[in-house]
């Protein structure tokens, strides 16, 4: 199988990962992981480069969501119908404004683990391996997932050690913390006090 020219050019240094231990099979394995792992770390900091990219964009839609919710439920409790419908439909487009970015960011992280894997499939085409207790054989691909997975699971332990990440972190609890900010229906149609006064 030719590779591609991305996939030529990366070959050479990702091969040394797979010639350490001079055992072919512990080497395929220490290799992939560290691919694996390599791949997860560009993701993450590929990611929380987009963020803080975008971060004022999404600053301001999520004061959007929250402005328009919150004028919603105003309407709401006023009696107001066309204003709610009209704050509602502000509120339901800001919302997927800010969900599309959240896919936009999701694919920022995601692009190392398909190149990863097309390179591992350009590599180690038709490699199989055979499991002793199984009548069935897997794939560079489910070696390679199964890898990230737990590269994935060590790097979590360890992210928020890391100066950068932590600041990422730090900013996005910003934003949870600013849910308290949106209005409930309680908020706008308070319970009465003999209501208050069976739940307390």
């Amino acid at each position: 199988m030719e590779m591609h020219p991305v996939y030529l050019a990366m070959d050479p240094y990702l091969i040394r990962l797979y010639r350490i231990t001079g055992c072919s099979f512990a080497d395929f394995l220490l290799g992939t992981f560290v691919v694996a792992f390599v791949a997860l770390f560009v993701g993450e900091v590929t990611a929380s480069l987009a963020f803080l990219a975008a971060k004022k964009s999404i600053d301001r839609t999520t004061k959007d969501v929250i402005r328009y919710r919150n004028l919603s439920m105003e309407a709401l409790a006023a009696g107001d119908k066309d204003a709610y419908e009209a704050a509602n439909k502000l509120a339901n487009d800001a919302f997927g404004q800010s969900f599309f970015k959240q896919i936009a960011l999701s694919s920022a992280f995601l692009w190392p683990l398909f190149l990863a894997l097309g390179w591992l499939n350009a590599r180690f085409s038709g490699v199989e391996f055979t499991f002793v207790t199984a009548p069935y054989t897997v794939g560079v691909g489910c070696i390679f997932i199964t890898l990230y997975v737990a590269s994935y699971l060590l790097f979590r332990r360890i992210k928020y050690r890391l100066p950068h990440f932590r600041r990422i972190k730090t900013m996005l609890d910003a934003y949870d913390a600013r849910s308290v900010e949106v209005k409930k229906l309680s908020d706008v149609f308070p319970l009465p006090d003999s209501a208050v006064q069976r739940t307390s």
